[in-house]
């Protein structure tokens, strides 16, 4: 049962992760920052502030520049009469069958970033967990809910 996946989450998703990131990176910076203004007025050492300023600059290129990109070319998924198939990961790399039989109910997700791009995620819950695919045209993510609904035999009572 080797098949090949094909859909992918949509390119904009690679900027909003950048945009989170960085705004990550940036309150990073913040609270180091707020450590240095405090060691120079209380005269600590400021070793923890390099230590900080590092740590905060390597994972700031790592989750800016290298994981998105990662992300976007590892995510794939698959909807298929029986099954929803995901595979995704960075270094490991998982394949996930949802069988429809097991999905309790789909949702459809949009913060302010992923709005301002038309983006949205498609939570797929079962019993066991949530199954995210995040980073879709809001039109495609609407499309795939319903499908997946459809064929989950979901009702719509929550809308």
């Amino acid at each position: 049962m080797n098949r090949a996946l094909t859909q992918r989450v949509d390119r904009d998703y690679v900027k909003v992760s950048r945009i989170e990131a960085a705004i990550a990176a940036a309150i990073g910076y913040l609270i180091v920052s707020g450590y240095g203004v405090l060691a120079i007025a209380k005269e600590w050492t400021l070793i923890p502030l390099w230590i900080g300023l590092g740590v905060v600059t390597a994972y700031s290129v790592l989750d800016i520049w290298v994981v998105p990109s990662l992300r976007y070319r590892r995510f794939q998924y698959e909807l298929f009469e029986e099954e929803l198939e995901l595979q995704y990961g960075l270094i490991i790399i998982k394949n996930v069958l949802v069988p429809m039989v097991r999905v309790q109910h789909v949702e459809l997700e949009s913060g302010p970033l992923m709005r301002k791009f038309k983006l949205a995620s498609v939570a797929v819950v079962t019993a066991a967990t949530t199954h995210r695919i995040k980073g879709l045209k809001l039109v495609k993510a609407e499309e795939l809910k319903r499908k997946i609904g459809q064929l989950a035999k979901v009702d719509d009572q929550h809308e």
